[in-house]
């Protein structure tokens, strides 16, 4: 199966390879992942679930147009807060297309902590804010803050290889057709 990804980013074509390959190897078929370089069409820092969605449906749509790949897939990553909580969480979507059917899911979503959630509020990217924290250089291609914020427990590639299976939903599960 040929899969096109929304990104030139190492770690985003590790997750969607890691999503898929259980099922591919099973199958005994070759997996190709092709990283395209494609704008999200949102901020660089996407605030809030419905941009951040909205990020990963069109990576995941622009993927799929711009090369003969089966599938294309968008992941983004941003930060939100849920209802009332003042408390501001780092978020991952994921989104799958065939270039009709697009299935979207989350991946874990992880409290910020609170002097890095205040520099993202005051309007930095969560990524240069976690370098200059940590004293790292482009932290979102190795661990990204998922594997700082567990300690290693839940790296970048984990979080967002979950949203991909989630979002591989309706081209696997039956009870969506």
């Amino acid at each position: 199966m040929h899969v096109a990804v929304g990104s030139l980013n190492p770690v985003k074509k590790a997750a969607v390879e890691q999503a898929f390959s259980s099922e591919y190897d099973e199958l005994g078929s070759e997996l190709i992942v092709e990283p395209v370089d494609v704008d999200s069409g949102v901020s660089e820092q996407p605030i809030g679930h419905t941009v951040t969605k909205t990020g990963a449906i069109t990576r995941a749509k622009q993927a799929h147009v711009e090369t003969t790949a089966g599938l294309g897939v968008g992941l983004e990553g941003g930060v939100a807060r849920y209802g009332d909580d003042e408390q501001l969480y780092l978020i991952m979507w994921a989104a799958v297309t065939d270039g009709e059917q697009v299935g979207t899911a989350t991946g874990p979503s992880m409290e910020l902590p609170k002097s890095i959630a205040q520099q993202v509020t005051q309007g930095q990217e969560l990524g240069p804010v976690m370098d200059a924290t940590l004293g790292t250089t482009d932290i979102a291609t190795a661990q990204g803050a998922a594997g700082v914020f567990t300690n290693g427990r839940v790296d970048r590639t984990d979080a967002l290889a979950t949203a991909v299976a989630g979002a591989l939903g309706p081209f696997v599960c039956s009870l969506y057709e």
